[in-house]
């Protein structure tokens, strides 16, 4: 609950602090003495968007602290949790407005952004205004109401879990499914390119090896010619080189005893000898292998021809280029065949997803459904109550498809004059009916959650005489179990406070401020007196005001 509010340099707020009571706080003042003001500042520290107009004095910043009490909140302890934050069965609430518009936001004097304010204060309050009213004609307020009365909060949070994987899978098919698409289109064409390629069945540097074996055969002439004469040369004319080396080194053996580095240097030779044998000898090999050998050339240069032709296709330089198209060609080829696999296990998971998320959303629609008629019934109980006795309210269920809300689309349908012609209630109730149809919602919605404190800034709008005191009875039992703090210009209302304040404007130096206090059992009653009779209350509204207050 709200324990206490402390408000520095808002509007024209200087600086003003109230202690609210646990049960029904009554808020009452003439128009314009800055009751909206209250509203607003307490909205600010809720978490609403400010800038520097809303300070009073522009040369200090605007401060509003609010204390609360969240003994047996779980949710409120699950936020604290989820955020990494500290708090005891008190926390304080603190928002900043600095001269230049900029805000901060405070949770115990730890800094927290807006939306972390937001979703605490969302815990906390429930703040109800005048056009708050225009909630009651969106599906998602009345699909919200009626979830709370059937207690589905677990239930929902189950299947926005389920509906989340639903979602991510269905969207993973989806694009699988595009994908064979897209791949299918390419599918002939890419079969065709590796066709090609497979049927040439190039092997590593092929075209390479094939381009210097073509120019080897189509000189082998004059090839075999020049190795000829180099042979020759080396071992079979006249004075082979060979021979002579062979001769070079006998007479330098000749010498060792003559020099030391003799031995060396004939060693030396008889290795030239070696190599120039081996060299002799491979050129002959070679020779020997080397003809013309017009087939050869012929497939070759037939193979090279369709080997360039695939390079120039490809646009690239080599074989290894080829090949590594070939190979990339073959994976997505076989991806495709893959394709077909994974979509079918895809939907395989999407449609067991599905079948979870339809066992969730049936079972809410049935609890749903199970409490339409019993809701719809103490409505209109409340409603007879707060003076609209041929007024009905009726709530209408239809299947739709399924989303993280369930299979349900709910409206609340109105009858105020029992004509039997149900209408959504935007269409046929006016405000002092939407105000207490509000009213009664809210009254039996409060029961089923934990939310400890709310906020009604004039719901009596369009409302007097008997009808306002039904409102008045029904908020003062809702306070038996919740806090109230409502700001109200209907005596009947006032009449039920467990605390009553006056908000009033006063002088202090040159400027105009408002003030609030908690009145005493005889400022009450003479508070109350002036809003049944005007200013000066007669001796008759006065009884009148004691009566009210004293029942």
């Amino acid at each position: 609950m709200l324990s206490k509010l402390h408000i520095q340099n808002y509007a024209i707020i200087d600086d003003l602090q109230i202690s609210f009571s646990g049960n029904l706080n009554i808020i009452t003042g003439e128009t314009g003495a800055g009751k909206s003001i209250l509203m607003g500042a307490l909205n600010l520290v809720l978490g609403q968007r400010a800038d520097s107009s809303v300070l009073q004095q522009q040369d200090k910043k605007c401060v509003v602290e609010s204390w609360f009490s969240i003994k047996k909140n779980s949710q409120v302890n699950d936020f604290f949790l989820a955020n990494d934050l500290d708090h005891e069965d008190e926390i304080m609430i603190r928002r900043e407005i600095a001269v230049n518009g900029k805000s901060r936001s405070f949770i115990n004097d730890t800094p927290v952004n807006l939306s972390q304010l937001k979703a605490l204060s969302i815990l906390l309050v429930d703040l109800h205004q005048q056009f708050d009213t225009l909630e009651l004609n969106t599906e998602n307020f009345q699909r919200d109401v009626l979830d709370a009365f059937a207690e589905n909060g677990k239930l929902l949070q189950e299947l926005k879990g389920q509906f989340e994987k639903y979602s991510r899978a269905k969207n993973e098919l989806e694009a699988l499914q595009v994908q064979q698409n897209n791949s299918s289109k390419e599918l002939d064409y890419n079969r065709f390119l590796f066709d090609e390629l497979e049927d040439l069945a190039l092997k590593e540097n092929e075209l390479e090896n094939l381009d210097a074996e073509i120019k080897l055969l189509s000189n082998a002439e004059n090839v075999k010619q020049q190795l000829s004469a180099v042979y020759f040369e080396l071992k079979d004319s006249e004075e082979p080189v060979v021979q002579q080396l062979k001769s070079l080194m006998h007479k330098m053996r000749s010498l060792h005893e003559y020099h030391p580095d003799m031995e060396a240097l004939s060693k030396r030779i008889q290795s030239a000898v070696i190599d120039i044998q081996d060299v002799a000898d491979e050129l002959e090999r070679i020779d020997d292998s080397v003809s013309f050998d017009q087939q050869r050339i012929e497939l070759i240069n037939e193979r090279l021809s369709a080997g360039y032709k695939l390079l120039k296709k490809h646009q690239v330089n080599n074989t290894a280029d080829l090949l590594l198209i070939q190979v990339d060609l073959q994976q997505k080829l076989e991806a495709v065949l893959n394709i077909s696999a994974s979509i079918e296990k895809q939907e395989a998971a999407t449609k067991q997803l599905y079948a979870e998320c339809n066992k969730t959303a049936a079972i809410i629609s049935s609890r749903r459904g199970a409490q339409v008629k019993s809701f719809g019934a103490k409505v209109n109980e409340l409603l007879m109550q707060v003076g609209m006795p041929n007024a009905q309210l009726k709530v209408q269920l239809q299947t739709t498809a399924l989303s993280q809300n369930g299979i349900d689309e709910i409206g609340f349908l109105f009858d105020a004059n029992k004509s039997n012609r149900f209408e959504p209630v935007s269409k046929v109730a006016s405000g002092g009916e939407l105000s207490r149809l509000m009213l009664s919602i809210k009254s039996l919605v409060a029961r089923k959650l934990e939310l400890p404190t709310l906020i009604f800034d004039e719901i009596d709008t369009g409302i007097s005489g008997e009808a306002a005191k039904q409102v008045g009875l029904i908020m003062k039992d809702l306070s038996v179990e919740h806090q109230l703090i409502a700001i109200t210009h209907q005596p009947q209302i006032a009449a039920r406070a467990t605390a009553h304040y006056f908000v009033y404007k006063e002088i202090k130096g040159d400027k105009i401020v408002t003030s609030i206090r908690l009145l005493d059992n005889d400022e009450r009653i003479t508070v109350i007196a002036k809003m049944l009779s005007g200013e000066k209350p007669t001796a008759a509204a006065l009884e009148n005001a004691r009566e009210m207050v004293r029942n």
